[in-house]
């Protein structure tokens, strides 16, 4: 079969079962699927984002799954570009996002002969992405049958898989054209899924904690009496039950909590993970973050945790503590305030907003698969191409390692607004022990690392528009541009 048939086919058929985004960074080795892509778009029927670098395109694609919740096709071409998509594959891979990666391969003949850029791409992913190869004797529709089967891996199991496909010359032709092949293309039948359900009782000296992807914490902790210990990124943090200041509150009554429940994946304090560690362990389990066990005290979970009983008013209300505000917990609230739709980075702010965000409905999200802060500026990107208006929070060093993501090359217009909490260098290890351990001097080398870089005219070269800000009422005037915005906030050291 030729290339251009294989790709077309494989292309169409992802579509007719629910593909609609296609991101590509260019090669010679993918040209067909890029074609194919191309070829959908052109019919309307699809949307083909091309991205430069792999990396950044990958966490595109990531954000688009994420706010989209359906599977988004990767294309790359041979060997170190499909490297180049590990990072958001392993995010993705932990996070439970469908992610269909699309690799061009060279014929399997070639390898290990010194080939042009020609390497082992076959499980490259290992563990993290489920292979399934193409080879150059492949039919049409075993081509279309392998397809469907790696995307309903990915769509029941919430997970990355890599269809490979080995391409010999000619690596293109202009038929057929993959928007002819989607009418016909077979159509997945999706097995109902069942579930089990548990029901746990409850007393006042329970708690329920939400993590990412926690979303149905509120209920429960509600439909129970209990207080709410809700990370930002949850998507829990709102309603009676959830607490503004939890981890004041559980300084204080850490103590009087015997029974935890969990929902979604908690992992941005250390006394959140005390608390689990010893307590009593109920987990709802996540079908995007998986198995929560970390300190193996789980005592049962269930895919639905019904509250069995209810606590006393009184109980809840000894949580609902204050604490006095700072210059950083006021600058992350107005940014949480503002927002209606949220990405936030793995920095130190999203932990202050842990500690200090008013409980509010927010549409929230963050990598918390994997927690790094690799891919958060082309996250938001995805974000707000599927979304619409979105508002980012992240770190100078968050956004410096995802530079090249503020290329907006064949992006669409966006309302997206990167708010930059400046504070030179990564604030976070402050509150590491081996902060307090060695000289100031050594530490600020090896962990907080601040850069030399002049973000405003990192800023300019990609064409953001930029703004400094130095306090409150600088940053409530910036937030009336839209458009692609670059806001720089000055935080102390």
């Amino acid at each position: 079969m030729s290339s251009q048939s294989i790709a077309a086919q494989v292309v169409a058929s992802l579509h007719a079962n629910g593909v609609d985004d296609f991101l590509l960074s260019p090669g010679a080795r993918s040209q067909a699927l890029a074609m194919a892509a191309e070829q959908l778009e052109k019919a309307g029927l699809a949307r083909l984002t091309v991205r430069l670098d792999e990396r950044s395109m990958a966490f595109t694609g990531l954000g688009i799954a994420n706010a989209s919740k359906k599977p988004v096709a990767l294309v790359v071409t041979s060997g170190t570009a499909v490297a180049n998509l590990f990072p958001a594959v392993m995010e993705a891979h932990h996070s439970g996002t469908p992610l269909i990666l699309l690799t061009a391969d060279r014929p399997a003949r070639l390898r290990d002969r010194g080939a042009n850029q020609t390497t082992n791409q076959v499980d490259v992913f290992g563990f993290a992405a489920t292979c399934f190869d193409i080879g150059l004797e492949t039919s049409e529709s075993s081509a279309t049958e392998i397809a469907l089967k790696a995307l309903e891996l990915a769509i029941t199991k919430h997970c990355p898989v890599q269809i490979n496909l080995q391409f010999d010359f000619p690596l293109s032709a202009t038929t057929p054209n993959a928007k002819d092949l989607v009418s016909s293309a077979k159509k997945l039948v999706m097995q109902q899924q069942t579930f089990s359900e548990l029901a746990v009782p409850v007393d006042n000296h329970t708690v329920v904690i939400a993590g990412a992807g926690g979303v149905r914490a509120k209920a429960f902790a509600e439909a129970a009496g209990l207080p709410l210990l809700a990370e930002p990124s949850s998507g829990a943090r709102a309603g009676e039950n959830a607490l503004k200041n939890p981890l004041v509150a559980l300084e204080k009554l850490g103590t009087s909590v015997r029974k935890v429940i969990v929902f979604g994946k908690p992992t941005l304090s250390r006394p959140i993970q005390k608390l689990i560690s010893e307590s009593s362990v109920y987990v709802e389990n996540s079908k995007e973050y998986g198995r929560f066990d970390p300190f193996d005290n789980v005592i049962a979970s269930a895919d639905r945790l019904i509250a069995e009983g209810r606590a006393d008013s009184s109980w809840l209300e000894q949580w609902k503590v204050e604490q006095p505000a700072t210059p950083r917990s006021e600058f992350a609230e107005f940014v949480w305030n503002h927002s209606e739709r949220l990405v936030l980075g793995a920095s130190d702010l999203i932990r202050v907003l842990d500690a200090h965000a008013q409980p509010k409905d927010i549409e929230v999200y963050s990598n918390r698969g994997l927690s790094g802060i690799d891919g958060t500026v082309s996250t938001a990107i995805g974000v707000a191409m599927a979304k619409g208006p979105t508002v980012a929070l992240i770190g100078d060093l968050t956004l410096l390692h995802d530079a090249n993501g503020l290329n907006k090359s064949d992006l669409p217009e966006l309302d997206l607004k990167l708010v930059v909490g400046n504070d030179n260098g990564g604030n976070i290890f402050t509150r590491l022990e081996v902060a307090k351990e060695i000289d100031e001097t050594v530490f600020t080398r090896l962990f907080k690392t601040p850069q030399s870089v002049d973000i405003a005219k990192l800023a300019d070269a990609y064409g953001w528009k930029y703004v400094l800000c130095k306090g409150l009422a600088e940053l409530q005037q910036a937030w009336k541009l839209g458009g692609t915005v670059l806001i720089e906030y000055q935080l102390a050291d």
